[in-house]
């Protein structure tokens, strides 16, 4: 588990649903469960990825 700050996306709900960076950008979480698992990820890269649209449907 990664021991660095953690960052709630500026778009999360009222109700908490959302995700989480590191401060470092290299993990993502779902802020509903801290302690549950991690995805290591260059967000930058998965950020670019999102938003030319290679993840919709």
């Amino acid at each position: 588990m990664h021991e660095n700050n953690w960052r709630k996306s500026s778009y999360s709900n009222i109700n908490g649903d959302c995700v989480e960076i590191t401060a470092t950008l290299d993990a993502i979480r779902d802020s509903k469960d801290p302690d549950g698992p991690t995805l290591a990820v260059d967000v930058s890269m998965f950020v670019r990825s999102v938003q030319h649209g290679r993840f919709d449907r």
